[in-house]
């Protein structure tokens, strides 16, 4: 279904959690998984990505994902690090966090 739904992805739609709340806006499709822009005031200044499968439906110029925002941001990945590897740890699994494991 991930690649059925990619095809409805566009550029500049809107993602909005379960609830209906701002998570993002799109920048692309990259793979598996979107690029937000950068420059929306959730971003910080930073592409972050979110993986396909927690997409519900594309209806309109609207992206709808199966969390909330806050899950959404606990699941994106951000851009290419200093170090030049892709996508950084999910926000809260980094060392130090509860989240981290051992």
């Amino acid at each position: 279904m991930a690649s059925g739904i990619a095809s409805q992805v566009k550029e500049h739609m809107e993602v909005l959690g379960s609830e209906g709340g701002h998570v993002g806006i799109v920048d692309a499709v990259e793979g598996d998984r979107i690029r937000l822009t950068r420059n929306d005031p959730d971003a910080e200044g930073k592409h972050h990505y979110l993986p396909l499968d927690i997409i519900k439906r594309v209806e309109g110029n609207t992206v709808r994902l199966t969390c909330t925002v806050d899950q959404a941001h606990d699941r994106w990945s951000e851009e290419a690090g200093p170090d030049g590897k892709a996508g950084a740890a999910p926000r809260g699994t980094e060392p130090g966090s509860s989240r981290a494991g051992p």
